[in-house]
């Protein structure tokens, strides 16, 4: 178990050097700050002083080195927008996306779960048509379409609930609709794939021969094995609803780390989008080893190296 969590380590450092490079680049190819902070009668010297003040001054090099040389040691920089430090932002927004995660996923598993087993139980039946339907529609669905389309419908034309901002309860409903559809089919079509290896496997057999219950075949053995599979994925999908966020969070004005990248874009705010982008994967790939480390215990017939 030691070396397997040494070596996820390891892989965890290089992936997270390729995410540095990459969001360095890419962030760049934005466009300059400058041309956003500066009225377009700005002199030369203007632009000078500024991008000296923000460390824009030197060549793409000599900015990659200075980058490199603070995040090692725990410095991703300060908000050009925000004059803050832009770990201080990310743990500042953080709260409130997490708020809506417990609940997207309570969703995803409480419709997905039950749906797959269903649609296991009654293969090529109506149910099983009217389960994979749901599932296409939750996987295809852009977020943005989504938000829109029950912004428009629920708040709009029925005045029912909130369009958006982060409030009360009433708040919550729309965004995690949105969040929470994607997982609903991804549940269910896992769980139904599942549901129907396990209940080909030779101890079902064995335990219907005992003459237990159908019930207890079902939801005992059958569903208990199936959710196998479906713990390796919740990782997946918890990291699916981290970059979900930041459509979700722009389309419902929600203060979360998803618009917060969402701003550091449209503002080109370096330090922050690159700040954002790094700490956003190491919580994926945390997240993602603890649930490898799970599902060890959880299946007694893994065991890590």
């Amino acid at each position: 178990m030691k070396r397997y969590i040494a070596q996820r380590l390891m892989q965890g450092a290089v992936l997270l050097v390729l995410v540095a490079m990459i969001v360095f680049f890419l962030g760049r190819l934005t466009g300059n700050p400058l041309d956003l902070m500066l009225p377009e009668d700005a002199t030369a010297e203007d632009r000078a002083a500024l991008a000296r003040t923000l460390g824009l001054d030197g060549s793409l090099f000599d900015q990659l080195v200075i980058f490199v040389k603070n995040a090692l040691q725990g410095d991703l920089g300060n908000s050009i927008r925000m004059k803050q430090p832009a770990v201080e932002a990310f743990f500042d927004r953080l709260p409130n996306t997490l708020v809506l995660f417990p609940w997207a996923i309570l969703l995803g598993m409480a419709l997905g779960i039950p749906l797959g087993v269903v649609a296991a139980l009654n293969r090529g039946s109506m149910l099983d048509r009217a389960a994979g339907t749901v599932a296409v529609l939750g996987i295809a669905m852009p977020s943005f379409w989504l938000g829109v389309l029950l912004i428009f419908v629920f708040s709009v034309e029925l005045g029912w609930l909130p369009s958006g901002r982060m409030g009360g309860p009433a708040h919550y409903v729309l965004p995690v609709i949105t969040l929470g559809l994607f997982l609903v089919a991804g549940f269910m079509r896992i769980t139904r794939s599942a549901m129907l290896d396990v209940m080909d496997s030779e101890f079902i057999k064995l335990a219907r021969i005992k003459g237990l219950s159908e019930g207890v075949v079902i939801w005992k053995h059958c569903l208990r094995n199936a959710l196998i599979p479906v713990l390796t994925l919740w990782g997946v999908f918890v990291g699916n609803l981290i970059t979900g966020a930041i459509v979700t969070e722009t389309v419902f004005a929600w203060p979360g780390v998803g618009r917060l990248t969402y701003e550091a874009v449209i503002y080109r705010d370096f330090p922050l989008l690159q700040a954002v982008i790094i700490l956003k994967a190491i919580l994926i790939l945390i997240l993602n080893l603890g649930v490898d480390i799970l599902y060890a215990y959880v299946d007694p017939r893994i065991r890590l190296a």
